[in-house]
């Protein structure tokens, strides 16, 4: 099949355009991203591993109980008359908190104001027959028997005035606790029983709490007992109770604000809990205007330990694969060698590294998820702005937060 001299000329010129538009389209979008790595070396951002001391702190979860607990029982049975105090206020020791009727205690104490003055009436009428009838015995006027008899009479009569004053002294005590008073100084709580109630001793009216100062008790593991306890040593203290001031607790707050106060511990148990392997302590926390009240949660912290010339990285260069931890470090070659490390405190965006890195070394902290190891790369200083290194948090934070969530 033959065709005309103009089709095979449009036929040529179409194929021109074509093969025009295809270099163009070609020389415009360029090799994929994927491809980019055979065209020369990765740039990567490195910076260089850090070397300091490393205050490890602990932080566990705490409640807060007063330093002081007092039931308010009554001592006498009998009806409640009058509270004599507002629930929630704060009140001293020795306030009258409430009154119980008193007028059978106060009957009661009348009659022991009787016999007591009967009692000394036949006392005083045994004196007078004692010294009348001894000259008369000793001159035979009488006969010897009736002087015993009058001298026994006596030191009966004494006794029963003795009785009489300790049934005075035991009734007056009665009518006392008809007024039921506060044990310490702190918050009283609410009203158990109201005005009206018969009581006895058995009855709990309220509960009285210290809480400045006030306590907060928290759990550590034993290896956490063990550094505190070292460095309590450390300091001349025989052991974490003598440790006073040396050892600062703080405290934080439900609403994530920091109490202003210091704690100092006051109470180590006597033992390590089996099940969980902690120990219970306390600390006592200096309370003005009673903000803090039993029962309240927080948490609290403490340096356990100092961490000497520890290695720190930034968290963001390392990553995990089948239950280790990796990073890349590149040499003066810029060769990009994977290392496996060990890890240590976490310490706010960085962590510190127990093994496998060398203070100096030159990590990958960006582009390290595109890179293999032997790869050749291009490493350019970090300009990011590093936060500023604080003090560590020990294993025991995030059992800590998931308790606390």
């Amino acid at each position: 099949m033959t065709h005309s001299p103009s089709f095979r000329r449009s036929l040529a010129l179409s194929a021109t355009f074509l093969a025009t538009g295809l270099l163009a389209g070609c020389k415009s979008a360029g090799p994929p991203p994927g491809m980019q790595l055979a065209y020369g070396p990765m740039p990567v951002m490195v910076t260089p591993a850090a070397q300091q001391n490393v205050p490890v702190i602990g932080h566990w979860v705490a409640t807060t109980d007063g330093y002081v607990n007092a039931q308010i029982q009554p001592q006498v049975s009998g009806y409640l008359i009058r509270q004599d105090y507002r629930e929630g206020s704060e009140v001293h020791k020795g306030q009258v908190l409430f009154e119980i009727d008193p007028r059978p205690f106060q009957a009661v104490l009348d009659a022991a104001n009787a016999s007591l003055a009967q009692a000394q009436a036949q006392l005083k009428l045994a004196q007078i027959n004692v010294r009348r009838d001894t000259p008369l015995a000793a001159a035979h006027a009488i006969a010897q028997s009736q002087l015993d008899t009058e001298v026994q009479t006596e030191a009966a009569d004494r006794a029963a005035v003795a009785s009489a004053q300790a049934n005075i002294e035991s009734a007056s005590l009665n009518l006392g606790f008809t007024k039921v008073r506060s044990l310490v100084d702190g918050v009283a709580g609410q009203a158990m029983l109201q005005v009206g109630n018969l009581v006895n001793a058995n009855s709990v009216l309220t509960s009285v709490s210290q809480v400045n100062p006030i306590k907060v008790y928290f759990y550590i593991s034993e290896q956490e007992y063990l550094a505190l306890s070292a460095q309590a040593t450390s300091h001349g203290k025989e052991d974490l109770l003598d440790s006073g001031n040396l050892i600062p607790i703080h405290l934080e707050l439900a609403n994530n604000q920091l109490f202003p106060h210091i704690g100092h511990i006051i109470f180590v148990d006597r033992a390590i809990t089996s099940q969980t392997g902690s120990i219970r302590l306390a600390a006592a926390f200096q309370n003005p205007g009673n903000l803090l009240r039993p029962g309240q949660f927080g948490r609290v912290s403490a340096q356990t330990t100092m961490l000497r010339n520890a290695v720190v990285a930034p968290q963001r260069a390392i990553s995990e694969f089948q239950g280790m931890h990796q990073l890349f470090v590149v040499g003066e070659d810029h060769v990009a060698h994977l290392r496996t490390v060990q890890l240590g405190p976490q310490i706010g965006p960085n962590i510190v590294i127990t093994s496998g890195l060398r203070a100096g070394e030159q990590i990958i902290t960006q582009g390290n998820d595109k890179v293999r190891d032997g790869m050749k790369v291009i490493p350019q200083p970090d300009t990011a702005p590093q936060p500023a290194v604080g003090p560590a948090s020990s294993a025991s934070d995030q059992s800590a937060d998931q308790q606390g969530n």
